[in-house]
């Protein structure tokens, strides 16, 4: 199974400002995946010609099922996450990660019936600040709504912005979570087109990676601000019960 997670910035490129969704389109479509977590999708929003970015992706993708999460808004429309699946969605949960008067941030949380049985899945954009995102990490994890699926096979996956690498530490090391990109150059994401820094990640538990790389194509590099990562893996048919999430 495959799985894509990419910040696409709106659908504006990292380097010419220009807007072109057909491009994000392409970079989903060439890397095939089953299932993709988008961060930054807009909706109705100026900017982005009042797109309704999360149709028009599932519609193009021809997705099996998919829910947006609207986190930030502006005067008309704004942007959030989507996540879009080949399979059905069993179970649909949006988490406000907002700490007080911070900018809007949010997670998605959702079991999705693939055919090695049911994944629980969550796609987030977390803040600037590393309190903030230590919060944020804690707080989810912590969550009701986690937890009640938290013995299935789990992938946490989306735009960190933990570019010091601190956040394997703390809530995720407590809650038996390893740390799928490590630390290693070969996951640097941002900016697409001379990348420096390692902000998109994947933390699993009870999950079987076979392979796991950020996608440097020509395409990718125009794209958006990030470049995207891409994940095969499988599940591994724990029952992880016994590992503490409380």
């Amino acid at each position: 199974m495959r799985l894509l997670s990419y910040n696409i910035h709106k659908g504006i490129g990292g380097r010419d400002r220009r807007y072109d969704l057909d491009r994000v389109c392409g970079v989903i479509e060439e890397s095939e995946p089953d299932l993709v977590c988008l961060q930054e999708v807009t909706c109705n929003a100026r900017r982005t010609r009042h797109h309704d970015q999360p149709r028009l992706l599932a519609e193009r993708w021809s997705a099996c099922d998919s829910c947006f999460q609207m986190n930030v808004h502006y005067r008309t429309g704004g942007y959030g996450n989507l996540l879009l699946s080949r399979w059905p969605i069993r179970v649909k949960h949006s988490v406000s990660l907002r700490l007080k008067r911070r900018k809007p941030r949010g997670a998605q949380l959702v079991v999705v019936e693939t055919p090695e049985g049911d994944l629980h899945l969550t796609n987030w954009h977390l803040g600037l600040g590393e309190r903030e995102r230590h919060w944020q990490v804690g707080h989810l994890l912590r969550h009701p709504l986690f937890r009640a699926s938290a013995h299935l096979p789990t992938l946490v996956v989306g735009d960190f912005n933990d570019w010091r690498n601190t956040l394997e530490r703390g809530a995720f090391a407590e809650h038996a979570f390893q740390q799928a990109t490590g630390s290693s150059a070969r996951f640097r994401s941002f900016p697409a087109f001379l990348p420096l820094l390692t902000l998109d990640k994947a933390f699993q538990r009870g999950v079987v990676i076979r392979d796991i790389h950020v996608l440097r194509t020509p395409l990718t590099r125009r794209t958006s601000d990030h470049l995207p990562l891409v994940i095969d893996f499988h599940l591994n048919g724990t029952n992880s019960a016994n590992v503490p999430i409380s």
